[in-house]
């Protein structure tokens, strides 16, 4: 009745008034997108960005890619820009590092990285280096894509992690995405640098899917490197990573969560440049460290950060040594239960957690 009083009293203006108050619009739900599709999405709006850019590697074009992550895009821009290449990662590279020396913008993908062994010499010599030892007048804006780490039942030469190989470099940027906007926004990025990126995918992220905010959707999203990113908050001990492996951090984080315990997660998504900062605001409000990766313990990942931590002012806030979570110090085994034990697995992270802890 109030409403009506006012409606006749003051006319159309109460109305509206009086309309907008019984209406409201809900904010948009987010939209879950597999990280596979996020990669096809960063190329594909990149590609349309730029004419510079294009795509070459093994089986990319007419097979849609072995992973299907640059599913249409053949179609779409067709053999100029799609590049099926012969196997021959040497080759290609060395085509691709030109080219970017002649100012195009390759993406240049590895169908794992394990192969991109073949094809060392061009990335660190030819790409990583040459904008130094022309003293800034060459840049080679090439992005080196491709799954990375160990997959399922593939073996020794199909498994390996090259996040510390390739961080080691001066030269290139490193980065190891986990989540869909991870990947997406990190592409976007590399793919507009003018320096050499190495963009290391996980091949069992691929299918994943996680949800994406409006912002993180819009054609100008980029992600820039050398920002890691806290995933949960947490009050007694900080666990890094990247990649696959942050969500092991995540689910590890879930269990003891029941028992009491608040693990804060940090994501890298950058390997080089390293995010030192936000893992020292995390460690001297934790006062505990562990970093859990899937390579090789010896001179990896977690093996600088703890470095760093030691040389840097969050030593002092430490109320136990840094443990490390990796990697089991052999070539990884073909059988599954083999496989299994030469990986960290949940319950891993959880006794190194609990060690640290001393619980």
């Amino acid at each position: 009745m109030a409403s009506m009083r006012c409606v006749l009293r003051f006319g159309r203006n109460a109305a509206s008034v009086v309309l907008r108050r019984e209406f409201h619009r809900s904010a948009p739900a987010p939209v879950q997108v597999t990280v596979r599709d996020a990669l096809n999405q960063a190329m594909d709006e990149e590609l349309e960005r730029d004419e510079r850019v294009f795509l070459l590697g093994e089986e990319v074009a007419q097979y849609d890619g072995a992973y299907k992550v640059s599913r249409g895009l053949w179609k779409k821009y067709g053999d100029q820009r799609i590049i099926d290449t012969p196997i021959t990662e040497m080759g290609f590279t060395g085509i691709a590092v030109g080219a970017a020396m002649a100012g195009l913008r390759p993406i240049c993908e590895f169908m794992t990285f394990n192969f991109s062994m073949q094809a060392i010499d061009q990335v660190i010599n030819s790409a990583a280096k040459t904008n130094y030892m022309s003293a800034g007048r060459q840049s080679v804006p090439i992005v080196f894509r491709g799954p990375n780490g160990a997959s399922a039942g593939v073996a020794a030469q199909h498994s390996q992690c090259f996040a510390a190989w390739y961080g080691h470099c001066p030269g290139l940027k490193v980065v190891s995405p986990w989540s869909a906007e991870d990947a997406r926004g990190l592409l976007k990025a590399a793919i507009r640098d003018d320096n050499p990126v190495v963009f290391l995918e996980n091949e069992l992220m691929y299918g994943v899917p996680f949800e994406m905010s409006e912002e993180s959707q819009s054609k100008d999203f980029t992600i820039p490197f050398g920002k890691a990113k806290v995933e949960r908050q947490g009050s007694h001990v900080t666990l890094v990573s990247h990649s696959r492996y942050v969500s092991h951090c995540l689910d590890a984080a879930a269990v003891l969560a029941k028992e009491g315990v608040e693990c804060e997660v940090v994501n890298l998504r950058s390997i080089r440049p390293l995010d030192v900062d936000c893992i020292e605001a995390s460690v001297m409000k934790t006062n505990h460290l562990v970093t859990v990766e899937g390579g090789w313990p010896q001179f990896g990942v977690g093996a600088e950060i703890c470095a760093r931590i030691m040389e840097g002012p969050a030593f002092n806030y430490l109320d136990a040594p840094v443990t490390r979570v990796t990697g089991v110090d052999i070539p990884m085994p073909y059988a599954k239960i083999l496989e299994d034990n030469s990986l960290p697995q949940i319950k891993d992270i959880i006794f190194s957690i609990k060690k640290t802890l001393n619980i």
